[in-house]
């Protein structure tokens, strides 16, 4: 017999998690190598993406098999939702605004991962690195703010890039976390 205790639950749906993850990691790499593409298409990738993963979690939320947590799953897929559709909606919008929406989205995700981290504490192995990741998006997200208060540009096409980067692969990750055990 298998112990298997997983914070998020298990979901048929694990492998659509995997390919949003590789989606923000490709784009994030593409960024990274032409950042003159531009800040609004940037915005607009972005905003994409964050309806994507909103339906996403709003899909495993949703399922019959519905994960522990999952409120927080309706509540981030409500907000990147959210976030998303203002991105896509006004490009002159996005761009005035775009990091303020990145760091909101990150410091979400900041403050969720460092609460699953104190509640899978005693009960998972590697639980301290929830913490990190945590932390680390809170810093994104701190960064974010930064960037858009001094209106510098080429910091917000940098964070954009390595946040695409950073977030991808946490989201893959914590895919396979997702994908249900076989019961033997």
């Amino acid at each position: 017999m298998k112990l298997s205790i997983n914070y998020w639950g298990q979901s048929k749906y694990w492998w659509i998690v995997l390919a949003v993850g590789i989606l923000m990691v490709i784009c994030g790499f593409a960024y990274w190598f032409w950042p003159m593409a531009g800040y609004a298409i940037a915005s607009q990738i972005f905003g994409w993406l964050l309806v994507l993963a909103g339906v996403v979690q709003l899909l495993v939320a949703s399922g019959e098999n519905r994960p522990r947590g999952w409120g927080w799953w309706i509540a981030g897929g409500v907000i990147d939702m959210f976030v998303g559709f203002m991105l896509v909606r006004s490009i002159i919008l996005s761009e005035v605004v775009f990091p303020y929406f990145l760091a909101i989205v990150f410091i979400f995700w900041g403050i969720s991962a460092i609460i699953d981290s104190c509640q899978v504490s005693g009960k998972q192995r590697y639980w301290w690195l929830y913490l990190i990741n945590g932390i680390l998006l809170l810093i994104i997200g701190f960064f974010f703010l930064e960037a858009g208060w001094v209106q510098d540009m080429m910091l917000v096409s940098f964070l954009t890039s390595i946040a695409f980067i950073y977030w991808g692969i946490t989201v893959a990750m914590m895919s396979y976390n997702l994908k249900p055990i076989d019961k033997e």
